[in-house]
């Protein structure tokens, strides 16, 4: 089958990831990029060789038609951006957050719905267009790469087989560091085009993929702060979050910590695993600690496990193209996602209003479902 034709929405430097994930695969061959930035556009495609550029991305999409778009724009972008592509027929994978709300992915699960129904991916003749089994239409999927590398994958086979025992305990830390200086980019740290502070755009990944192995969340309790950035949204949050297993977490997610680092940590019955990495792991970061007893079980089911597979943008990529070839649902729904913009939704509501959050509290008419602000934070009135 021919390569998949993909364009790159946004010429930034999370759009050169992409690009070269794209180009270390065989089944991508990237047609066109658009940025309403003329010159960082020329810029982009004269080093990456694509002649196709656009400063509109519905001139793209008619002029074009790719079988996939990449979104590599601002977060205030995404839910316009990835409704039109949806609503010319073309499947889109989102940089992270999704949107900025759960209202936004919801009008977009109503964008993708119809024609999920009515056939396969892409224009007249690409991959998925015929329909295979379990084909879908025009679909919205998000970059949640961290899903994707092998030790996520050994972690979630392990503990689905039972050799961990029931899940207890997890702490999902993501301890990085901004100077003020990254927040003098316009749509950094405010409320409308950012979205929200590390809470939404850096600790994403690191909840996703604790929800990814824990599953669905129940209650959350939390305190957010703006603690040391000159900016609208918060640089620091904390959380207690309850999973309908019976386990509990602790989540922290700061911009203000000189020491970065990605933390997660898993205490099951049987055994302990750690990950700790900063933006990407390789399988050497994971770290496995049996209860007394069990070392025999739960390190043989480890090392049974899946190796050699780093998490990152190829990996994930990758596993798109390839259900975009035989016309499966893609990785990273956007059932999936809500899940995880639920949770992130539930810190903000939770740290403002000073009450503990139930999923059924984000609902409409909420503050919270159509902004993660909602009302007002505390501190805007200070």
């Amino acid at each position: 089958m021919a390569p998949a034709r993909i364009a790159i929405v946004g010429t930034g430097t999370i759009a050169r990831v992409h690009l070269d994930a794209l180009r270390a695969l065989p089944g991508a061959e990237v047609i066109a990029a658009a940025d309403t930035d003329a010159g960082r556009l020329a810029a982009f495609g004269a080093e990456h060789g694509i002649a196709r550029r656009f400063t509109g991305l519905a001139r793209m999409l008619a002029a074009v038609r790719p079988d996939l778009v990449h979104l590599c724009t601002p977060p205030a972008l995404h839910y316009q951006q990835a409704d039109l592509c949806l609503r010319s027929g073309i499947p889109v994978l989102a940089e992270k957050p999704p949107a900025l709300s759960l209202r936004e992915l919801d009008l977009l699960a109503a964008a993708e719905g119809p024609r999920a129904a009515a056939g396969g991916p892409g224009g007249p003749g690409g991959p998925g267009a015929a329909g295979g089994p379990g084909a879908a239409g025009p679909w919205f999927a998000t970059v949640f790469q961290h899903r994707f590398g092998s030790g996520a994958g050994t972690l979630r086979a392990v503990a689905a087989s039972g050799a961990l025992g029931r899940p207890l305990l997890a702490i999902c830390h993501t301890t990085w560091f901004r100077d003020q200086g990254y927040f003098e980019e316009r749509w950094r740290g405010r409320w409308a085009s950012e979205g929200g502070g590390p809470t939404l755009g850096h600790g994403i990944h690191q909840m996703d993929l604790l929800l990814h192995v824990l599953g669905d969340w129940t209650e959350v309790s939390a305190v957010a702060r703006r603690q040391a950035r000159s900016i609208e949204t918060e640089d620091l949050s904390l959380a207690h979050v309850s999973f309908a297993s019976g386990a509990a977490a602790s989540v922290v997610n700061s911009v203000l910590s000189p020491r970065e680092e990605s933390y997660l940590r898993f205490d099951f019955e049987r055994g302990t695993v750690e990950l700790r990495h900063l933006y990407g792991y390789a399988d050497q970061d994971w770290r496995v600690t049996p209860a007394p007893g069990c070392e025999e079980a739960v390190l043989g089911a480890w090392a049974a496990g899946r190796q050699g597979v780093r998490s990152g943008h190829q990996a994930q990529f990758a596993e798109v193209l390839r259900a975009l070839e035989q016309g499966e649902p893609p990785p990273v729904t956007l059932p999936e996602a809500r899940r995880t913009l639920a949770l992130v939704t539930a810190i903000y509501a939770a740290a403002f209003t000073g009450r503990p959050v139930r999923a059924a509290d984000l609902a409409p008419p909420a503050p919270f479902y159509s902004a993660m602000e909602g009302s007002g934070a505390p501190w805007r009135c200070a």
